[in-house]
């Protein structure tokens, strides 16, 4: 479409120039008046002519009212005297101022040969269009299995150079990588001692972590040429093309050498082979054999480094992660609150903040949030002050924003009506006053029943440390938080809602974890049940093997059962206990909709 709106630009530019010249010509057609001699020798001798002027043969007369007349003359003949042969008064032609003007040279060839080229010319334009459009065409054609893959150099827009300055916390990533930066920088210093630098290193971690950014900070600690492409570019729907692509791109790392080719989500291309639908000759698996050709094929003195990126490394082919191919891998965690708190600074410095901003705090309410996340936040908060026509972000933008990131956008045109709204506070501080009584919990940092995301309600807690491990004490309190609600909607009201339903799908999910995933179940005894596998031909469905009886199979369902009902009856023996503080808690989110940690822990002290 871009194409053909310039074809009809220049096509429009060619008419209008023609009719801008055809109108040049086109006034010729008010011509003078044509007389005879006689006659203008009568407009002489009666003193009507102003002014003669003579080109070649023609004589073109001005009368004294403006009229244009035109006559001719013969050949060789001076025009006084044929006048005066005619009977013209000499004293009168003296009168007559008369000029001799030569006919220029371009207006003669434009007349004459104009009619001829300008045919010629339109032929011309219209099969050079022709050419170029095949000739483009040709050009895609043979171009179709060039690669695309993008090079960042060093030199070009030295302002955007990516570092490790640039990166928080990582510090064990940073330290594996700065081997592979002294090598493209002195690989004198590993020859000496006979050493080899990994030929390929995988960066694996959550999405967000920061993979794409490391990357690009290595290259840029290096000063090297980044070539940086995505998996899934390599494959088109002809089969050859991918593998035709991996080889140019190979090619052009190589000729800037040294450098470093990041290739992101790898697990795109370097699914494992066999496994699935696809046959051998597709050409997805023809792509990763080309891929597994150019990394083993490498030659020793080959300064190329290849980075790539996956946060699915079960599914890639075992042929890629051998020794020789990506032989490294670097696990890139989740930021802990040291972490994000470097993080936060890092997205700040082109952010006003005010002085009051603690981001140690907002750091604390973040556990589980990614460097991508933290960066949305600070975004978000920014764009709150924004609107609020502030100069500044202060703590009053950032912390809404944490939730936002979290749980999504308010949605306070979702309004509920008066026994929506009870059924709503009830269930809330059925999940908060269960959360407060249990000693193992996270502490609540807030409680609303304003809608966000699809939720009419939310009890917001979280941590006050980062934890990597979890006792099953901690998972049956949780299980035993997410049956508060369902506890307080059923002594109160008599009967149950959907509210709960999400929390019913949450509880189910993490009993069936604890039986099959965890082994805690005294039961069933310390095992797994189970063994999940990806189709990976048919996107993300987990098919899970079925590897124990169908007596096993009733225990399992029995044990789930029997998580969820315990947990239910210590939710409803608190609930019933503390009649009271729960009245107290859903009176007070009734009447103003949220209520804070510390307006929370007033309430709560108030009962002990």
């Amino acid at each position: 479409m871009k194409n053909l709106a310039k074809n009809i630009f220049i096509i429009l530019i060619i008419f209008l120039a023609i009719s801008v010249i055809f109108s040049l010509f086109s006034q010729k057609n008010t011509s003078p008046k044509g007389i005879t001699l006689t006659g203008l020798v009568q407009q002489i001798n009666d003193g009507k002519v102003s002014k003669i002027v003579i080109n070649g043969q023609d004589i073109n007369v001005t009368l004294s009212d403006g009229t244009l007349e035109k006559t001719t003359k013969e050949e060789q003949a001076a025009l006084s005297q044929t006048l005066k042969d005619l009977g013209a008064d000499p004293a009168k032609i003296q009168q007559v101022p008369i000029e001799i003007s030569q006919a220029s040279t371009l207006t003669f060839w434009l007349t004459t040969l104009l009619p001829f080229i300008l045919p010629l010319l339109l032929i011309g334009l219209f099969l050079w269009f022709m050419l170029r459009q095949a000739q483009r065409g040709a050009n895609q054609a043979f171009g179709f299995t060039k690669s695309l893959v993008r090079m960042l150099s060093p030199q070009d827009k030295k302002g955007q150079r990516t570092t490790f300055k640039d990166v928080a916390g990582l510090q064990e990533a940073k330290e594996e990588l700065k081997e592979v930066i002294e090598f493209l920088k002195q690989p004198e210093k590993f020859k000496a001692v006979g050493a080899h630098i990994p030929k390929g290193v995988l960066l694996v971690g959550p999405p967000g972590t920061g993979k794409t950014l490391l990357a690009r900070a290595v290259s840029g600690e290096a000063n090297v040429p980044f070539f940086h492409i995505s998996g899934s570019e390599f494959v088109e729907l002809f089969v050859g093309v991918g593998a035709s692509r991996v080889r140019d791109t190979f090619t052009q790392a190589k000729k800037s050498a040294p450098s470093i080719l990041f290739v992101d989500e790898l697990d795109a291309i370097g699914r494992h082979r066999g496994a699935g639908l696809g046959g051998g000759h597709d050409e997805r698996e023809q792509t990763l054999n080309q891929i597994l050709v150019e990394m083993d094929g490498f030659d020793p003195e080959t300064r190329v480094v290849v980075i790539s990126a996956t946060n699915r490394p079960d599914i890639l082919d075992p042929a890629l992660l051998r020794p020789g191919r990506f032989d490294r891998r670097i696990i890139l965690d989740l930021p802990d609150i040291t972490d994000r708190e470097q993080i936060l600074k890092i997205h700040a410095k082109d952010k006003p903040l005010t002085k009051k901003v603690d981001l140690r705090q907002i750091a604390e309410r973040t556990p589980g949030f990614s460097g991508a996340d933290l960066a949305n936040l600070m975004n978000e908060a920014a764009i709150f002050t924004a609107r609020k026509n502030k100069k500044e972000i202060s703590m009053e933008e950032l912390i809404p924003s944490v939730e936002k990131v979290l749980l999504g956008p308010e949605r306070k045109s979702h309004i509920l009506n008066e026994k929506e709204k009870k059924i709503a506070a009830w269930h809330e501080a059925g999940h908060a006053l269960v959360n407060a009584s249990l000693p193992h919990t996270d502490p609540v940092r807030k409680v609303s029943i304003i809608a966000r995301g699809r939720a009419a309600g939310y009890t917001l807690k979280q941590p006050t440390e980062d934890k990597h491990l979890r006792t099953k004490t901690e998972f049956l309190e949780e299980l035993t938080v997410l049956m508060g609600g369902y506890a307080a909607e059923k002594l109160i009201f008599g009967e149950i809602t959907t509210g709960s339903s999400n929390d019913l799908e949450q509880a189910t999910d993490l009993a069936r974890k604890l039986v099959t995933r965890f082994g805690m179940s005294d039961k069933l005894g310390p095992r797994t049940f189970g063994e999940q596998e990806e189709l990976i031909f048919l996107g993300k469905e987990i098919v899970t093997e079925k590897d124990y009886s169908d007596k096993t199979a009733a225990q399992i369902d029995d044990e789930v059962t029997k998580f969820i009902s315990d947990a239910q009856k210590v939710a409803q023996n608190i609930v019933i206990q503390k009649r009271t503080l729960l009245d107290k808690i859903a009176n007070e989110l009734i009447e103003k909709e949220t209520i804070e940690k510390e307006e929370f822990e007033r309430i709560m002290a108030q009962g002990q």
